[in-house]
């Protein structure tokens, strides 16, 4: 394919949308599709049809619009519309509502601070195009970043483009990706591999499946850079088996590609060629490690090794294999259109771009959002968040999933990026972000992570095998009131010793809820083991021993 092609299937595309005078997109994420927006869908296409307006309004699947609290969400354009709660008893009204007032009782405001306070660049197609359709992605300016890569820049030029536009993994480790992407292309290898790491098992997170759902063709064109940046042959996006969608939507999106002569030999009329494929996890949370994953795809147990050598030197079945997550792929795209500066120009000094979050927990708006680096929590939770619900008061928002930290009310007016949910003992993570009210105790909220943590241990390694347990014993105890001081002193050893001497991030992560409650809510330990009671009234005390 080259450019005249792209051009011709825009055009095409772009006429024929220009034969409605409506395009309504009906939510198909998987939030709303368990709300029955698949029978919304239906319904209003029978009641164009009814009314003869079949003609004139098309009905469209579009991914996720982010706000899953008021789903599900329909969409009108160009009347720029939005409307919330939608049943498929609504059609009839939305349909005789074209061209007139809308359904007041039904319509979100557009311009809410939850919309008008995000920069969205990785979710930027969410809800406004066909995720089944590459013609619809196409007539957005979809694939012309490939086309301009594999035409107009070499490999090396890519290359600089991302690392000049300081994106960072935003898989939560923040490691430079341009960085990443210069030792792939230095390493020598018979083949080279591109792995996308769709394998998001935070509770709590939906950022990647919502991007895969709606985008598929955006991690597929990130792909495609990075594969020819590096000089890979073959790629695979990893993804967990409990996205079906997401996985559906991949599948067809890559043979749409292929169809389309984007994927497979002679890219572009070009001499590179690059083969795509999707492999499943089966839910292993150790599995987001790079090299677990990799063990995973190669057939093996999803079981970390130890480091060096790196992935990038020696990966997948030994070659030279470049691992990035499904929103850092979903950025270069846009970096290759727009430029390194445009991108290096949002956000922080060392945090450039933007970041998406899944926002959960006692929070009113729960649901998907995109905010510049260097935006503060309070903004986050009680701006476009909506503050916290039935009057209560804020207490924390736990970042990073069982990997993160709890952070205090004392932080909220701290800028989000890497550096600074280092310094307070909390991590970027893939993007989850679960806020919690008074009614929650803390040391309840380290257990849960810590028995999250010890049952998704592989057991490989002896501190995270046997150390997860035992710091699960010992939270058992003191949420039932049974534990004493040394206790607590036994708890703290054991979170520096799992810490410093795991073998994977799992294990070396998994005593920062711990510790950031330790540090933070040490009184509500204290209020447990001294004396015998839950401040927030969770904890079913026992009798001391």
């Amino acid at each position: 394919m080259i450019a005249e092609e792209l051009n011709r299937i825009a055009a095409l595309e772009q006429e024929e949308r220009s034969k409605y005078r409506h395009r309504m997109f009906v939510c198909m994420g998987t939030a709303c599709m368990a709300s029955h927006s698949d029978g919304i869908k239906a319904a209003l296409e029978e009641e164009l049809a009814k009314m003869g307006m079949e003609h004139d309004c098309a009905v469209c699947p579009g991914g996720c619009k982010g706000l899953c609290a008021a789903g599900p969400m329909v969409s009108i354009d160009p009347d720029n519309r939005l409307y919330q709660s939608v049943t498929a008893g609504d059609a009839a009204e939305i349909v005789a509502s074209l061209d007139r007032e809308p359904v007041e009782r039904l319509a979100y405001p557009v311009e809410s601070p939850f919309f008008t306070r995000q920069t969205r660049i990785v979710l930027s197609y969410g809800g406004k195009l066909n995720p089944d359709e590459i013609d619809d992605y196409i007539a957005e300016g979809g694939y012309e970043a490939a086309l301009k890569a594999l035409t107009e820049m070499t490999p090396a030029e890519v290359v600089e483009q991302i690392t000049r536009s300081g994106l960072r993994g935003r898989g939560g480790a923040g490691y430079p990706t341009g960085l990443k992407w210069s030792t792939v292309a230095k390493a020598q290898g018979a083949h080279k591999y591109v792995i996308c790491n769709g394998d998001e098992g935070d509770p709590g997170a939906f950022m990647d499946r919502s991007v895969m759902e709606a985008s598929p063709h955006r991690v597929i064109e990130g792909m495609i850079i990075a594969a020819f940046a590096v000089g890979a042959d073959r790629g695979y996006l990893y993804v967990r088996a409990e996205y079906p969608l997401a996985v559906k939507r991949l599948k067809a999106a890559i043979r749409q590609a292929q169809k389309q002569g984007l994927l497979g030999s002679n890219i572009c009329g070009t001499p590179f060629s690059f083969d795509l494929d999707v492999r499943l996890g089966a839910g292993a949370f150790v599995c987001g490690e790079e090299t677990a994953l990799m063990a995973s795809i190669e057939g093996k147990r999803g079981q970390p090794r130890p480091r060096p050598p790196y992935p990038a030197e020696a990966g997948l079945w030994g070659y030279p294999t470049l691992i990035n997550n499904v929103e850092t792929f979903a950025n270069i795209a846009p970096i290759v259109n727009n430029g390194a500066d445009w991108f290096a120009g949002i956000g922080t000094e060392k945090s450039k771009g933007t970041k998406v979050f899944a926002l959960s927990g006692a929070i009113e708006h729960t649901g998907l959002i995109e905010v510049p680096m260097g935006i503060t929590l309070r903004e986050i939770v009680f701006e476009i968040g909506g503050g916290i619900p039935n009057g209560r008061k804020f207490k924390a928002v736990q970042t990073g999933g069982p990997s993160g930290g709890c952070i205090p009310e004392q932080y909220l007016d701290m800028p989000v990026d890497y550096e600074s949910l280092n310094s307070i003992g909390s991590i970027m993570g893939s993007g989850g972000m679960i806020i919690m009210d008074e009614t929650s105790c803390m040391v309840d909220v380290a257990k849960y992570f810590m028995d999250f943590c010890m049952n998704e241990s592989c057991g490989k390694c002896i501190p995270c095998r046997v150390g997860t347990a035992q710091m699960s014993h010992i939270l058992d105890k003191i949420t039932r009131g049974e534990a004493d001081l040394d206790d607590l002193a036994s708890l703290e050893r054991l979170c520096e010793m799992v810490k410093a001497t795991s073998l994977c991030g799992l294990g070396q992560s998994a005593p920062n809820p711990v510790q950031s409650t330790l540090r933070y809510f040490r009184d509500e330990y204290l209020a447990h083991i001294v004396h015998h009671e839950c401040p927030a009234g969770v904890c079913k005390m026992g009798v001391p021993t």
